[in-house]
């Protein structure tokens, strides 16, 4: 190969020459999916759409992309859908580029946590970081990027960051080549037209099927999943089926999983040695430490998000030595974390909640099919799928049960085969069981279809606006999506939707503004629903709240009852116009406005100061963080910590183990009993036994008496609404029209500050231990948003003091996460330019608000 120093060369490289270069210089030779994809992107203008199977070598044919742009002098980008897989390539590539004899720092990384060799040519980089850089030109030059690399491209169809693939793709350069890698996909050739037609970039097709290590299926009805494991290991290294990844699709049963093969023959006594060796060099005495220890050195792996993230990166070491028979994970590790197992095992092949479970997805299936088979290492992969254990014993009876013919005259045998019958397993009601045609059902799936899912997030949509007031750029870009035509208007529709709900909050002036329709009395409001959402009626009309007469500007509220005569008054103006029949529920001040949204057409959407503000939300739906910030200003400590924590998604089964306590014991601060309770029950959004969790003050036997006349049995008061719930019907109420505000409420943070930060102390103490590494996340998580809130000062409020509510929380948490995790730590807090960089336009914690 020809000296990489020269590779910023002042008379261009013929590409035919650097093909060459790279085909001489691969390890191996590459096989046919892979020569047709390399010879397709060294001979085509804009790139190519590789379709093949996990484990066919899609990184040898990206590595074309990033050979291409250092042999040039050019920047590349590869992207990938999650954090941990960024860590991967950049170590992955690191490697690549120095056997090519490229200085190690020509790669670097950039991810919304952590940043290294920012500036190198090669970037490794989550796809929201690439996104952010093309909407932000001026500061983001791209004039010598040659190429973009879309590593797992099928995440395309995710439901909550597909949109953000997409968009990248509608706003990348017309000279950047793209390199698109992907699962096989059942829609290829109509999502290129598409491609083509709605982008105008044209990408080559390269897809393939077969698998360069082929894959063996196996279904297992006569062994429990211990005695398949064993039989599995049995045998020298050739003979194996190990090492193997064994998918569960919860993590407490990961952990059941690993302690009942953690007695099994699945680690030689050479093997344990070692093992004990390398584990006497990590420190694993706290949480859930010993416990991984004592699974881990019996030849036996734990992998999911319960587990702390320097815990992971052992176990990940350890399996990537190869001495580890199993791995015990969730399907998370199928989206591409490198770990190379021989066979994969699936004791099931249902997933959901116990009374609720469904087959999996095929799309999901085929990725965990995909981690078997290593192709340095083995000719064949193995996938085994396991009878529910109910019939392998249904079976085993049955076998021995045929043993003795039904025509015998042996009086012993009729005695035995008697007691057998009465013996006979049965399948028990309520449990979900599966069979070998699912399993062969999922095997045959065809491919998932690419479409355009999620909606325009609400910061994207204030970037651009920002960018520019024009709204037909936007009805443009929605017209263009992969969608069949019927969902291209109804997201028309929600575009209209969403620029009136900015309007009406005084984020943005639309020109001409949306004209009221119809007015009409609001219906009571349903206490339990959580107040009124936004609607569209059949005649295709915005219906919501009238909020002028309840705010002037956001976050400063009016007494309604001093708006009566002005509401009663606005309603009589029109005398044409029957009035349903007002519920004695209803407050007088309230009024329903309804909007055009199908024919409404405004031509601009100016943006007002307050616009700038929905940038700085990364963490949560950026217009309840702005409302919920306006809240906060009248909270005590506890009060914030409570609402902070309710913003952040923390799975249901951890959530239910830290509930927040009752009000006798974490009393309701200022923000709920000045600000809140009342306004709730006026309105009708929150009853008084969910404020309190009792149905009377004194919850008496007469409560329970007339409960259970009233219900024929006795009805247990609701438990008390959380902080976070009471602020959200509160939203929902004065800012309808938005979706997807999460709000759970929970106790984590506020418990571990009880503990002084010493985290290990507080997981001990609430028997957290294999949810540890959920925990410590949320905590992280909990960090990063007090940083965003306090870039959010409430209206008349002075920054710096804002910033200062927040500071000491910041502090306390980040210590505590640093004496548990320093590396994922200082990871995540100490690259504030790389956090704030994710569609950020200006610096945080500038603005004051008037």
């Amino acid at each position: 190969m020809n000296n990489p120093s020269t590779g910023a060369a002042s008379k261009p490289i013929d590409r035919d020459q650097i093909a060459s270069e790279y085909f001489e210089n691969l390890a191996f030779p590459p096989y046919p999916v892979q020569e047709e994809a390399l010879l397709a992107y060294f001979t085509s203008d804009q790139g190519v759409l590789v379709c093949a199977p996990t484990g066919t070598g899609k990184t040898l044919i990206a590595e074309a992309a990033v050979y291409e742009a250092l042999r040039t002098g050019k920047h590349c980008y590869y992207t990938t859908p999650l954090i941990a897989l960024t860590d991967q390539k950049l170590d992955e590539l690191t490697a690549t580029v120095q056997r090519w004899g490229y200085p190690a720092d020509s790669v670097g990384l950039v991810t919304g946590n952590r940043r290294v060799n920012p500036d190198a040519p090669v970037l490794v980089v989550v796809a929201e970081i690439l996104l952010n850089r093309l909407l932000h030109p001026d500061a983001f030059d791209l004039s010598n990027c040659l190429a973009v690399v879309m590593d797992e491209f099928h995440c395309f169809n995710d439901n909550d960051r597909g949109i953000v693939w997409e968009m990248t793709l509608g706003f990348l350069p017309a000279h950047i080549r793209t390199l698109l890698l992907s699962a096989t996909v059942g829609n290829s050739m109509e999502f290129l037209s598409w491609l083509r037609r709605a982008h105008g970039r044209n990408l080559e097709l390269v897809q393939g099927t077969e698998r360069k290590v082929p894959l063996a299926f196996h279904w297992i009805d006569d062994q429990l999943l211990d005695e398949q494991l064993e039989l599995m290991y049995e045998g020298d290294e050739v003979k194996r089926r190990t090492p193997s990844l064994l998918f569960c699709f919860n993590r407490d049963q990961c952990w059941q999983v690993a302690e009942m093969l953690k007695g099994k023959r699945l680690v030689d006594k050479e093997r344990q040695a070692i093992l004990a060796e390398r584990l006497a060099t990590y420190d694993l005495s706290r949480g859930a430490g010993p416990k991984l220890k004592a699974i881990l050195q019996r030849g036996i792996g734990v992998h999911h998000a319960g587990i702390l993230p320097s815990n992971r990166r052992i176990v990940e070491t350890l399996f990537q030595e190869k001495l580890l028979s199993v791995t015990v994970c969730t399907e998370t590790l199928a989206a591409g974390i490198n770990l190379p197992a021989r066979s994969v095992v699936l004791p099931t092949i249902m997933t959901g909640p116990k009374f609720k479970k469904k087959l999996i997805e095929a799309s999901s299936a085929h990725q965990i099919f995909g981690r078997a088979g290593r192709p340095q290492f083995d000719t064949e992969g193995f996938v085994y799928a396991l009878a529910h254990e109910d019939d392998v014993k249904h079976l085993r009876w049955k076998v021995k049960y045929d043993m003795i013919p039904e025509d015998t005259k042996d009086p012993q045998l009729i005695r035995a085969k008697k007691q057998l019958k009465k013996k006979m397993p049965k399948r028990r009601d309520g449990e979900t069981y599966w069979s070998a045609a699912q399993f062969e059902q999922l095997r045959t799936a065809p491919s998932a279809k690419l479409v355009s899912k999620g909606e325009l997030p609400w910061r994207l949509l204030a970037y651009m606006l920002l960018q520019s007031p024009e709204i037909q750029p936007l009805r443009d870009l929605v017209g263009r999506r992969l969608m069949a035509s019927a969902d291209i208007e109804a997201a028309q529709k929600r575009l209209n939707q969403m620029l009136i709900t900015l309007w009406s909050n005084k984020y943005v002036q639309l020109d001409p503004p949306p004209t009221p329709v119809q007015k009409v009395a609001p219906e009571p409001k349903a206490a339990a629903a959580g107040g009124p959402s936004i609607k569209i009626t059949a005649d295709g009309l915005f219906a919501g709240t009238d909020l002028s007469r309840l705010r002037l500007g956001r976050g400063v509220e009016v007494n309604t009852q001093t708006n009566t005569d002005e509401a009663a008054a606005d309603l009589e103006e029109d005398d044409d116009e029957e009035l349903p029949q007002a519920s004695s529920s209803m407050l007088d001040s309230e009024a329903e406005i309804r909007y055009e949204v199908i024919d409404y057409r405004p031509k601009t959407a100016q943006p007002t100061d307050d616009l700038e503000l929905l940038m700085r939300l990364r963490s949560v739906n950026p217009l309840f963080g702005v409302y919920m910030a306006d809240k906060l200003m009248f909270a005590d400590r506890t009060e914030r910590v409570l609402a902070l924590e309710s913003m952040l998604e923390l799975p249901a089964n951890v959530a239910s183990l830290v509930r927040v306590p009752p009000p006798e014991e974490l009393p309701f601060g200022p923000l709920a009993t000045d600000h809140l309770h009342g306004r709730l029950l006026e309105l009708g959004l929150i009853t008084p036994a969910e404020i309190t969790g009792r149905w009377s003050e004194n919850d008496d036997d007469e409560d329970e008496r007339l409960a259970q006349e009233q219900f024929g049995r006795r009805i247990p008061p609701p438990w008390p609404l959380p902080l976070g719930e009471k602020v959200r019907r509160l939203f929902h109420y004065d800012v309808p029209g938005v979706r997807e505000v999460f709000v759970r409420g929970v106790w984590v943070v506020g418990e571990l500050l009880q503990f002084n930060g010493e985290f290990f102390k507080y997981i001990q103490a609430r028997g957290l231990q294999k949810q540890e590494g959920i925990i410590f996340r949320h905590v992280l998580r909990f960090v990063m948003l007090c940083d965003e809130i306090a870039s959010v000062p409430p209206i008349g409020s002075q920054p710096e003091d804002w910033e200062d509510v927040f500071d000491d929380l910041i502090d306390t948490l980040s210590a505590s996460c640093r004496a548990v995790d320093p590396e994922s730590t200082e990871e995540i807090l100490n690259n504030k330019i790389a956090n704030d960089e994710l569609l950020s336009g200006t610096p945080h914690r500038v603005l004051r608000r008037t």
